[in-house]
Protein backbone atom coordinates (compact mmCIF):
# COMPACT_ATOMS: atom_id res chain seq x y z
CA UNK A 1 0.00 0.00 0.00
CA UNK A 2 1.31 3.36 -0.90
CA UNK A 3 1.00 6.46 0.94
CA UNK A 4 -1.98 7.92 -0.61
CA UNK A 5 -3.98 5.48 -0.45
CA UNK A 6 -3.12 4.78 3.00
CA UNK A 7 -4.34 8.30 3.84
CA UNK A 8 -7.36 7.74 1.57
CA UNK A 9 -8.68 4.46 3.51
CA UNK A 10 -7.95 6.54 6.60
CA UNK A 11 -9.94 9.23 5.63
CA UNK A 12 -12.51 7.17 4.70
CA UNK A 13 -12.30 5.23 8.07
CA UNK A 14 -12.55 8.76 9.73
CA UNK A 15 -15.57 9.47 8.14
CA UNK A 16 -17.63 6.50 9.10
CA UNK A 17 -16.53 6.08 12.52
CA UNK A 18 -17.87 9.34 14.75
CA UNK A 19 -17.92 6.68 18.04
CA UNK A 20 -15.84 3.33 19.38
CA UNK A 21 -19.20 1.26 18.06
CA UNK A 22 -18.65 2.52 14.91
CA UNK A 23 -15.10 2.34 14.81
CA UNK A 24 -15.53 -1.71 16.34
CA UNK A 25 -17.75 -2.43 13.40
CA UNK A 26 -15.52 -0.61 10.71
CA UNK A 27 -12.37 -2.52 11.84
CA UNK A 28 -14.80 -6.07 12.25
CA UNK A 29 -15.46 -5.53 8.40
CA UNK A 30 -11.91 -4.93 7.38
CA UNK A 31 -10.93 -8.11 9.22
CA UNK A 32 -13.53 -10.37 7.82
CA UNK A 33 -12.62 -9.42 4.69
CA UNK A 34 -8.96 -10.26 4.69
CA UNK A 35 -10.39 -13.92 6.21
CA UNK A 36 -10.34 -13.26 10.11
CA UNK A 37 -13.20 -15.18 11.55
CA UNK A 38 -15.14 -13.95 14.22
CA UNK A 39 -14.91 -15.42 17.72
CA UNK A 40 -17.08 -15.06 20.91
CA UNK A 41 -16.30 -14.94 24.22
CA UNK A 42 -18.84 -16.80 25.69
CA UNK A 43 -18.42 -20.26 23.47
CA UNK A 44 -15.49 -22.56 23.62
CA UNK A 45 -12.46 -21.85 21.39
CA UNK A 46 -10.87 -24.01 18.76
CA UNK A 47 -8.13 -22.17 17.29
CA UNK A 48 -6.15 -23.52 14.76
CA UNK A 49 -2.39 -22.97 13.72
CA UNK A 50 -2.20 -20.45 11.21
CA UNK A 51 -5.68 -19.11 11.85
CA UNK A 52 -6.34 -15.78 11.78
CA UNK A 53 -10.01 -14.31 14.24
CA UNK A 54 -11.06 -11.23 16.27
CA UNK A 55 -13.68 -10.99 19.18
CA UNK A 56 -15.39 -7.80 20.34
CA UNK A 57 -16.08 -6.34 23.79
CA UNK A 58 -19.38 -4.13 24.17
CA UNK A 59 -19.49 -3.40 20.97
CA UNK A 60 -16.83 -1.04 21.51
CA UNK A 61 -13.40 -2.92 21.88
CA UNK A 62 -11.67 -5.37 19.59
CA UNK A 63 -9.07 -8.07 19.49
CA UNK A 64 -7.74 -9.34 16.45
CA UNK A 65 -5.21 -11.65 16.52
CA UNK A 66 -3.71 -14.66 13.99
CA UNK A 67 -1.90 -17.64 15.51
CA UNK A 68 1.10 -17.73 12.66
CA UNK A 69 2.87 -21.45 12.32
CA UNK A 70 5.36 -20.90 14.91
CA UNK A 71 4.73 -22.19 18.82
CA UNK A 72 3.67 -18.95 21.03
CA UNK A 73 5.47 -19.60 23.91
CA UNK A 74 8.61 -20.32 21.64
CA UNK A 75 8.04 -16.92 19.52
CA UNK A 76 5.76 -14.99 21.73
CA UNK A 77 3.17 -12.10 19.81
CA UNK A 78 4.00 -9.00 18.12
CA UNK A 79 1.36 -6.51 19.63
CA UNK A 80 0.01 -3.25 18.52
CA UNK A 81 -2.37 -1.55 21.47
CA UNK A 82 -4.55 1.55 20.53
CA UNK A 83 -8.07 2.93 21.78
CA UNK A 84 -11.30 3.70 19.87
CA UNK A 85 -12.58 6.37 22.07
CA UNK A 86 -12.37 9.90 21.83
CA UNK A 87 -13.19 13.45 24.06
CA UNK A 88 -16.90 14.44 23.19
CA UNK A 89 -20.02 15.49 24.42
CA UNK A 90 -21.66 12.62 25.63
CA UNK A 91 -26.13 12.42 25.63
CA UNK A 92 -27.27 12.71 29.37
CA UNK A 93 -29.79 9.49 30.03
CA UNK A 94 -32.80 12.14 30.46
CA UNK A 95 -31.35 15.02 28.03
CA UNK A 96 -34.85 16.99 27.29
CA UNK A 97 -34.47 20.71 27.77
CA UNK A 98 -36.98 22.94 26.87
CA UNK A 99 -36.63 26.83 27.25
CA UNK A 100 -36.44 30.44 25.98
CA UNK A 101 -38.89 28.65 23.49
CA UNK A 102 -35.95 25.87 22.13
CA UNK A 103 -35.17 22.30 22.21
CA UNK A 104 -31.95 21.57 23.81
CA UNK A 105 -29.77 18.38 24.77
CA UNK A 106 -28.24 17.42 27.72
CA UNK A 107 -25.21 16.68 27.57
CA UNK A 108 -22.00 15.72 29.89
CA UNK A 109 -18.10 15.63 29.07
CA UNK A 110 -16.07 12.59 27.94
CA UNK A 111 -12.79 12.58 28.90
CA UNK A 112 -10.53 15.89 28.80
CA UNK A 113 -12.16 17.79 25.72
CA UNK A 114 -11.06 21.20 24.35
CA UNK A 115 -14.62 23.06 24.99
CA UNK A 116 -14.08 25.93 23.13
CA UNK A 117 -14.04 24.38 19.73
CA UNK A 118 -17.34 22.66 19.95
CA UNK A 119 -19.00 25.84 19.78
CA UNK A 120 -20.57 27.31 16.35
CA UNK A 121 -19.92 23.36 14.95
CA UNK A 122 -22.55 21.69 12.51
CA UNK A 123 -23.28 18.83 15.17
CA UNK A 124 -25.03 15.41 14.47
CA UNK A 125 -25.61 12.11 16.96
CA UNK A 126 -24.43 8.92 16.59
CA UNK A 127 -24.01 5.81 19.23
CA UNK A 128 -25.59 2.77 19.98
CA UNK A 129 -29.49 2.22 20.91
CA UNK A 130 -30.94 -0.76 23.11
CA UNK A 131 -34.40 -1.57 22.11
CA UNK A 132 -37.01 -4.06 22.25
CA UNK A 133 -38.26 -5.39 18.90
CA UNK A 134 -41.41 -6.31 17.65
CA UNK A 135 -40.66 -10.13 18.52
CA UNK A 136 -40.16 -8.64 22.25
CA UNK A 137 -36.73 -9.28 22.61
CA UNK A 138 -33.95 -6.65 23.26
CA UNK A 139 -31.16 -5.66 20.39
CA UNK A 140 -28.49 -3.23 19.87
CA UNK A 141 -28.48 -1.12 16.46
CA UNK A 142 -25.89 1.61 15.78
CA UNK A 143 -27.53 4.77 15.02
CA UNK A 144 -26.00 8.08 12.63
CA UNK A 145 -28.04 10.87 12.21
CA UNK A 146 -25.48 11.75 9.92
CA UNK A 147 -26.80 15.07 8.92
CA UNK A 148 -26.58 18.23 11.31
CA UNK A 149 -29.05 18.25 14.03
CA UNK A 150 -27.42 20.55 16.38
CA UNK A 151 -25.40 23.25 17.48
CA UNK A 152 -23.52 25.18 20.28
CA UNK A 153 -24.07 28.86 19.75
CA UNK A 154 -21.58 30.98 21.08
CA UNK A 155 -22.62 34.35 23.12
CA UNK A 156 -21.93 37.30 20.87
CA UNK A 157 -18.91 39.49 21.71
CA UNK A 158 -20.79 42.16 22.27
CA UNK A 159 -22.41 40.24 25.37
CA UNK A 160 -19.23 38.78 26.70
CA UNK A 161 -16.12 41.81 26.56
CA UNK A 162 -13.52 39.49 27.96
CA UNK A 163 -14.41 36.81 25.71
CA UNK A 164 -11.19 36.65 23.95
CA UNK A 165 -8.85 37.53 27.41
CA UNK A 166 -10.22 34.87 29.66
CA UNK A 167 -13.19 33.23 28.55
CA UNK A 168 -13.78 29.92 31.13
CA UNK A 169 -16.68 27.61 29.47
CA UNK A 170 -19.05 25.88 32.42
CA UNK A 171 -20.20 22.25 30.91
CA UNK A 172 -23.47 22.39 32.48
CA UNK A 173 -24.90 25.99 31.89
CA UNK A 174 -22.69 26.58 28.41
CA UNK A 175 -22.61 23.59 26.26
CA UNK A 176 -26.23 21.97 26.01
CA UNK A 177 -26.32 21.96 22.21
CA UNK A 178 -29.55 23.93 20.53
CA UNK A 179 -31.83 21.21 18.62
CA UNK A 180 -34.24 23.20 17.26
CA UNK A 181 -38.02 25.08 18.46
CA UNK A 182 -40.02 23.88 21.18
CA UNK A 183 -43.12 22.53 20.22
CA UNK A 184 -45.99 24.13 22.31
CA UNK A 185 -48.12 21.23 21.92
CA UNK A 186 -46.32 18.53 22.97
CA UNK A 187 -43.37 17.80 24.83
CA UNK A 188 -39.78 17.08 23.63
CA UNK A 189 -38.81 12.71 23.65
CA UNK A 190 -35.87 12.06 22.59
CA UNK A 191 -36.09 8.27 22.48
CA UNK A 192 -38.95 8.76 20.19
CA UNK A 193 -36.36 10.78 17.72
CA UNK A 194 -34.51 7.64 18.35
CA UNK A 195 -37.23 5.48 17.44
CA UNK A 196 -37.59 7.58 14.47
CA UNK A 197 -34.30 7.15 13.27
CA UNK A 198 -34.09 3.61 13.64
CA UNK A 199 -37.18 3.21 11.69
CA UNK A 200 -35.42 5.69 8.89
CA UNK A 201 -32.74 2.84 9.14
CA UNK A 202 -34.67 0.26 8.48
CA UNK A 203 -34.75 -1.55 12.04
CA UNK A 204 -38.75 -2.52 13.55
CA UNK A 205 -38.57 -1.13 17.14
CA UNK A 206 -41.47 -1.05 19.24
CA UNK A 207 -39.34 1.00 22.36
CA UNK A 208 -36.12 2.08 22.92
CA UNK A 209 -34.72 0.64 25.91
CA UNK A 210 -31.29 2.68 26.17
CA UNK A 211 -28.64 4.26 24.63
CA UNK A 212 -24.67 5.31 24.44
CA UNK A 213 -25.58 8.42 22.26
CA UNK A 214 -22.66 10.90 21.66
CA UNK A 215 -22.33 14.43 19.63
CA UNK A 216 -19.71 14.86 16.47
CA UNK A 217 -19.09 17.39 14.19
CA UNK A 218 -20.07 16.67 10.58
CA UNK A 219 -17.13 18.26 8.71
CA UNK A 220 -15.45 15.49 6.76
CA UNK A 221 -11.98 14.53 7.04
CA UNK A 222 -9.52 16.16 4.62
CA UNK A 223 -6.46 16.94 3.23
CA UNK A 224 -5.38 20.73 4.13
CA UNK A 225 -2.22 22.64 4.09
CA UNK A 226 -0.70 24.66 0.72
CA UNK A 227 0.57 21.77 -0.53
CA UNK A 228 -1.13 18.98 1.39
CA UNK A 229 1.01 18.26 3.80
CA UNK A 230 -1.56 17.68 6.83
CA UNK A 231 -4.51 16.00 7.54
CA UNK A 232 -7.37 17.29 9.31
CA UNK A 233 -10.53 15.47 11.14
CA UNK A 234 -12.00 14.66 14.33
CA UNK A 235 -10.74 11.52 16.20
CA UNK A 236 -7.38 11.51 14.94
CA UNK A 237 -6.49 10.64 18.82
CA UNK A 238 -6.65 7.50 18.16
CA UNK A 239 -8.72 6.40 15.20
CA UNK A 240 -5.34 7.21 12.87
CA UNK A 241 -3.53 4.53 14.82
CA UNK A 242 -5.95 2.40 15.55
CA UNK A 243 -6.48 2.36 11.34
CA UNK A 244 -3.02 2.26 10.68
CA UNK A 245 -2.27 -0.78 13.31
CA UNK A 246 -4.73 -2.77 11.38
CA UNK A 247 -3.28 -1.82 8.06
CA UNK A 248 -0.02 -3.11 9.25
CA UNK A 249 -1.11 -6.27 10.81
CA UNK A 250 -3.03 -7.57 7.40
CA UNK A 251 -0.23 -6.20 5.36
CA UNK A 252 2.26 -8.51 7.32
CA UNK A 253 3.65 -11.68 7.38
CA UNK A 254 0.77 -14.35 7.94
CA UNK A 255 3.13 -16.81 9.32
CA UNK A 256 4.17 -15.09 12.62
CA UNK A 257 1.60 -14.26 15.74
CA UNK A 258 0.64 -10.50 15.58
CA UNK A 259 -2.11 -9.05 17.53
CA UNK A 260 -4.02 -5.72 17.53
CA UNK A 261 -5.81 -4.85 20.45
CA UNK A 262 -8.29 -1.52 20.04
CA UNK A 263 -9.80 -0.64 23.70
CA UNK A 264 -12.77 1.89 24.56
CA UNK A 265 -12.78 4.20 27.25
CA UNK A 266 -9.04 5.26 27.32
CA UNK A 267 -10.24 8.65 27.24
CA UNK A 268 -11.91 8.48 30.11
CA UNK A 269 -9.18 6.19 32.52
CA UNK A 270 -9.34 2.63 31.15
CA UNK A 271 -11.40 1.38 34.04
CA UNK A 272 -14.00 -0.67 32.89
CA UNK A 273 -14.50 -4.18 31.11
CA UNK A 274 -13.98 -2.99 27.37
CA UNK A 275 -10.87 -0.67 28.64
CA UNK A 276 -7.14 -1.77 29.28
CA UNK A 277 -7.46 -2.01 32.80
CA UNK A 278 -10.12 -4.48 32.20
CA UNK A 279 -9.40 -8.29 31.90
CA UNK A 280 -9.91 -8.17 28.10
CA UNK A 281 -6.46 -8.74 26.40
CA UNK A 282 -5.46 -10.76 29.55
CA UNK A 283 -8.57 -13.40 28.91
CA UNK A 284 -7.84 -13.72 25.33
CA UNK A 285 -4.28 -14.51 25.38
CA UNK A 286 -4.59 -17.04 28.31
CA UNK A 287 -6.93 -18.81 26.31
CA UNK A 288 -4.75 -18.61 23.30
CA UNK A 289 -1.40 -19.89 25.65
CA UNK A 290 -3.33 -23.09 26.84
CA UNK A 291 -1.60 -23.10 30.31
CA UNK A 292 -0.54 -20.55 32.92
CA UNK A 293 3.23 -21.64 31.93
CA UNK A 294 2.78 -21.33 28.01
CA UNK A 295 1.16 -17.76 28.93
CA UNK A 296 3.94 -16.24 31.16
CA UNK A 297 6.33 -18.05 28.56
CA UNK A 298 4.74 -16.37 25.57
CA UNK A 299 4.40 -13.13 27.27
CA UNK A 300 8.36 -13.17 28.48
CA UNK A 301 9.07 -13.14 24.66
CA UNK A 302 6.35 -10.70 23.70
CA UNK A 303 6.24 -6.76 23.38
CA UNK A 304 3.13 -4.39 23.12
CA UNK A 305 4.07 -1.31 20.67
CA UNK A 306 0.97 1.45 23.00
CA UNK A 307 0.20 3.42 19.74
CA UNK A 308 -1.21 6.83 20.74
CA UNK A 309 -0.65 10.52 19.22
CA UNK A 310 1.84 12.28 20.78
CA UNK A 311 2.09 15.95 21.07
CA UNK A 312 3.87 17.88 17.92
CA UNK A 313 5.44 20.92 18.97
CA UNK A 314 3.68 23.61 17.73
CA UNK A 315 4.94 26.89 16.11
CA UNK A 316 2.68 29.63 18.49
CA UNK A 317 3.71 27.67 21.55
CA UNK A 318 7.15 26.44 21.36
CA UNK A 319 8.14 27.09 24.67
CA UNK A 320 5.47 24.00 25.82
CA UNK A 321 8.31 21.80 25.20
CA UNK A 322 11.16 20.54 26.55
CA UNK A 323 14.10 22.22 24.09
CA UNK A 324 15.15 18.88 23.12
CA UNK A 325 12.19 16.95 22.93
CA UNK A 326 9.51 18.96 20.35
CA UNK A 327 8.39 16.60 17.83
CA UNK A 328 8.14 17.72 14.08
CA UNK A 329 5.07 16.86 11.93
CA UNK A 330 6.02 14.81 9.06
CA UNK A 331 9.21 13.50 10.62
CA UNK A 332 8.03 10.29 11.52
CA UNK A 333 6.87 8.28 14.68
CA UNK A 334 7.63 9.38 17.89
CA UNK A 335 8.75 7.86 20.92
CA UNK A 336 7.30 9.02 24.16
CA UNK A 337 8.77 8.42 27.84
CA UNK A 338 8.36 9.44 30.82
CA UNK A 339 10.25 8.83 34.21
CA UNK A 340 7.22 8.65 36.43
CA UNK A 341 5.86 5.91 33.96
CA UNK A 342 3.49 7.71 32.26
CA UNK A 343 4.71 6.00 29.53
CA UNK A 344 5.88 2.15 29.69
CA UNK A 345 9.12 3.00 27.67
CA UNK A 346 12.13 1.89 28.74
CA UNK A 347 15.74 1.71 26.74
CA UNK A 348 15.44 -1.63 26.36
CA UNK A 349 12.19 -1.53 24.50
CA UNK A 350 13.06 2.05 22.94
CA UNK A 351 16.63 0.32 21.28
CA UNK A 352 14.04 -2.33 19.65
CA UNK A 353 11.68 0.26 18.49
CA UNK A 354 14.98 2.43 16.74
CA UNK A 355 16.28 -0.70 15.51
CA UNK A 356 12.96 -1.60 13.82
CA UNK A 357 12.44 2.08 12.16
CA UNK A 358 16.38 1.38 11.09
CA UNK A 359 15.79 -1.31 9.17
CA UNK A 360 11.98 -0.16 7.66
CA UNK A 361 14.09 3.11 6.89
CA UNK A 362 11.25 5.32 8.95
CA UNK A 363 12.82 8.57 10.85
CA UNK A 364 11.98 8.12 14.12
CA UNK A 365 11.38 10.95 16.96
CA UNK A 366 11.42 11.33 20.80
CA UNK A 367 9.26 13.26 23.27
CA UNK A 368 9.58 13.66 26.69
CA UNK A 369 7.30 16.75 28.39
CA UNK A 370 8.77 19.41 29.89
CA UNK A 371 10.07 18.29 34.15
CA UNK A 372 7.92 21.18 35.23
CA UNK A 373 4.57 20.09 33.20
CA UNK A 374 2.02 17.20 34.12
CA UNK A 375 1.96 14.25 31.84
CA UNK A 376 -0.95 12.39 30.37
CA UNK A 377 -1.08 8.51 29.78
CA UNK A 378 -2.02 5.69 27.61
CA UNK A 379 -2.96 1.99 27.55
CA UNK A 380 0.82 1.16 27.33
CA UNK A 381 1.32 1.23 31.57
CA UNK A 382 -2.08 -0.29 32.10
CA UNK A 383 -1.42 -3.16 29.66
CA UNK A 384 2.23 -3.26 30.63
CA UNK A 385 1.73 -3.86 34.41
CA UNK A 386 -1.43 -6.27 33.75
CA UNK A 387 0.10 -8.48 31.50
CA UNK A 388 3.87 -8.39 32.58
CA UNK A 389 4.68 -7.33 28.89
CA UNK A 390 7.82 -5.78 27.34
CA UNK A 391 6.02 -2.01 26.18
CA UNK A 392 6.61 0.99 24.30
CA UNK A 393 4.54 4.24 23.92
CA UNK A 394 4.58 5.76 20.74
CA UNK A 395 2.68 7.84 18.15
CA UNK A 396 2.32 10.24 15.09
CA UNK A 397 2.67 14.24 16.16
CA UNK A 398 -0.42 15.88 16.31
CA UNK A 399 -1.89 19.61 17.09
CA UNK A 400 -5.12 20.52 18.28
CA UNK A 401 -5.60 16.94 20.84
CA UNK A 402 -8.86 16.89 22.39
CA UNK A 403 -10.10 19.44 19.53
CA UNK A 404 -13.01 18.19 17.25
CA UNK A 405 -10.72 18.94 15.21
CA UNK A 406 -7.05 17.57 15.12
CA UNK A 407 -4.07 18.26 12.59
CA UNK A 408 -1.31 15.48 11.43
CA UNK A 409 1.36 15.17 9.26
CA UNK A 410 0.33 13.73 5.74
CA UNK A 411 3.47 11.59 5.98
CA UNK A 412 3.49 10.36 9.65
CA UNK A 413 0.47 7.62 9.29
CA UNK A 414 2.60 5.87 6.20
CA UNK A 415 5.53 6.18 8.27
CA UNK A 416 4.31 4.67 11.03
CA UNK A 417 2.46 1.83 9.14
CA UNK A 418 6.21 1.14 7.91
CA UNK A 419 7.06 1.06 10.95
CA UNK A 420 4.44 -1.38 12.71
CA UNK A 421 4.38 -3.77 9.73
CA UNK A 422 8.28 -4.43 10.25
CA UNK A 423 7.57 -4.69 13.59
CA UNK A 424 4.63 -7.38 13.08
CA UNK A 425 7.61 -9.29 10.52
CA UNK A 426 9.76 -9.38 13.01
CA UNK A 427 11.17 -12.85 13.70
CA UNK A 428 13.53 -12.26 16.66
CA UNK A 429 12.94 -9.17 19.01
CA UNK A 430 16.73 -9.20 20.53
CA UNK A 431 19.78 -11.55 19.93
CA UNK A 432 18.52 -14.59 21.75
CA UNK A 433 15.00 -14.03 20.77
CA UNK A 434 13.18 -13.07 23.61
CA UNK A 435 12.92 -9.27 24.63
Amino acid sequence: MDEAHLNQGLLDFLQASPTPFHATRQLAGALEDDGYQRLQEADAWAVASGGKYYVTRNDSSIIAFRMGNVPLPQFGIRMIGAHTDSPCLKVKPTPEISRAGFQQLGVEVYGGALLNPWFDRDLSLAGRVTYLDQANEVSNALVNFERPVAVVPSLAIHLDKHANKDRTVNPQTDMPPLLGLADGERDFDFRELLEQQLATQGFAVERVLDYDMFCFDTQPPDIVGLRGEFIASARLDNLLSCYVGLEALLASDDELPALLVCNDHEEVGSGSAAGAQGNFLQSVLRRLCGSDEDYGRTMSRSMLLSVDNAHGIHPNYRDKHDDNHGPLLNQGPVIKVNAKQRYATNSETSALFRLVCEEADVPVQSFVVRSDMGCGSTIGPITAAELGVATLDLGVPTFAMHSTRELAGARDPFYLYRALQQFCNQETLSGNGCV
